[in-house]
């Protein structure tokens, strides 16, 4: 499989989650390059559902190598957490999981800054899952932040965490909120330490020696395109960089070690929280969510739903540099009488064929659309590309086409087995 970077080609939830899991078959190493548990991977295998958020999709294979990288913010507790529900369903982490020893460490007073944060903004609000990514990440910008060789360091640790209690105490009171404790912190964290600090190690070396022998690593991004901090519609971004370059930063491994890119995204476009959505459409968002769908893996929230919008994607195969295409949730639009896709925005009288940067031109822009003959008929037993019904392969070669990027897997379910290499 050579070393691929996988990213989302929308607003994240694309079913990345799935797609690694079936590429890990092909890889020897899955790298976690950027994120927090902000974010979900929703993985079938047969009956059973895993919902992932930290560690990678990898875990759910015997013999891959898992590895949590330099660019993510990590919640130990959170991470001890998920480590100790999978080891109850019998999955085993031990010496699979490696952690990044410069990874940066998400604080409670994080997640308070993020709510108080929230709340102020009132009808301007982000969205965010208050999970405290973003002041985490604002603290490794501003150079003030914590990581992972802190906290596993004990006597060092509890200095550094007294001065940032401290510290953050006094924003917490001026915003109004409850001060924290840190004794309580401090037990907790140093209790989450004493677990990890079996799995954290220098990464950054791992996978440049994987690298030289050979090994296939796959790079696992987290969100999608539009969420990305420099390349999203900011400001209603998260807090990381989403696009495969994050995956360089985010893994310490360099550009000219990658061999390929592959984007994925859904045959129509959601997203979770605040921002423009220009493809956004009542009709098919009551359809999904009336199966079922699109409802997120992490907050549960109810996703904003809309057609599939080709000006996005085709953005996305630019920034990203994307060579193949994962199309997912085919099965989501097997009723669709007609299928609208966008193709092109306009703003008034100005037409655009690439995103805005100007978030309040985006937000203006009115979808220009194609239709497309829906194929009104299951797709989900489908083995073959041939076995999809004629118009499903006409749409899913034609999003492909204006996307401009090749077509390589064809979703029609959550299971491994409903996957098709086209």
């Amino acid at each position: 499989m050579a070393n691929t970077i996988l990213v989302g080609a929308q607003w994240g939830d694309e079913g990345k989650g799935k797609i690694i899991d079936v590429l890990t078959e092909q890889a020897d190493i899955v790298v976690r390059t950027q994120g927090g548990n902000n974010a979900g991977h929703t993985v079938f295998v047969g009956k059973q559902k895993y919902v992932l958020h930290l560690i990678p999709s990898g875990i759910l294979r015997k013999k891959k190598t898992c590895v949590i990288g330099n660019g993510v913010v990590i919640d130990p507790i959170g991470l001890v957490t998920e480590i100790e529900g999978l080891r109850k369903i019998g999955i085993k982490v031990s010496d699979n999981l490696l952690v990044s020893e410069t990874a940066h460490v998400v604080f409670p007073y994080h997640r308070e800054l993020d709510a108080q944060r929230e709340v102020r903004k009132g009808k301007n609000k982000i969205g965010t899952t208050k999970r405290g990514i973003g002041p985490a990440y604002g603290d490794k910008a501003a150079r003030v932040g914590l990581r992972m060789i802190d906290l596993v360091n004990a006597e060092r640790f509890e200095e550094k965490l007294r001065l940032k209690i401290t510290e953050n105490n006094a924003v917490l009171k001026a915003l109004g909120a409850t001060p924290l404790s840190f004794k309580q912190v401090y037990a907790a964290y140093r209790q989450a330490a004493d677990y990890l600090r079996p799995f954290v190690t220098n990464t950054v070396v791992l996978l440049h020696d994987a690298v030289r022998r050979g090994e296939d690593v796959l790079f696992e991004g987290a969100q999608g395109t539009f969420l990305d901090i420099d390349h999203g519609t900011y400001p209603f971004v998260t807090s990381s960089n989403t696009t495969a370059g994050g995956a360089c930063t985010g893994s310490g491994v360099p550009p000219h070690k990658m061999d390929r890119v592959v984007g994925v995204m859904k045959a129509y476009t959601t997203r979770v929280g605040e921002g423009p959505l220009p493809t956004e459409n009542a009709v098919i968002s009551d359809l999904l969510h009336g199966m079922g769908r699109e409802f997120g893996a992490t907050t549960g929230r109810a996703r904003r739903c809309g057609w599939f919008d080709s000006v996005a994607t085709r953005h996305a195969t630019m920034v990203n540099g994307i060579d193949d295409l994962a199309i997912t949730n085919i099965d989501g639009l097997d009723t669709v009488e007609t299928i609208q896709v966008c193709v092109g925005y306009r703003d008034g009288k100005k037409r655009y064929d690439y995103v805005p940067n100007d978030i309040e031109v985006l937000s203006r822009c009115e979808p220009i659309y194609v239709e497309f003959p829906g194929w009104q008929t299951s797709t989900e037993k489908a083995k073959t590309f041939k076995e999809l019904p004629p118009k499903c392969r006409a749409y899913v070669k034609a999003i492909s086409e204006l996307t401009g990027a090749k077509l390589f897997i064809a979703s029609v379910g959550p299971g491994r087995e409903q996957t098709i290499f086209v």
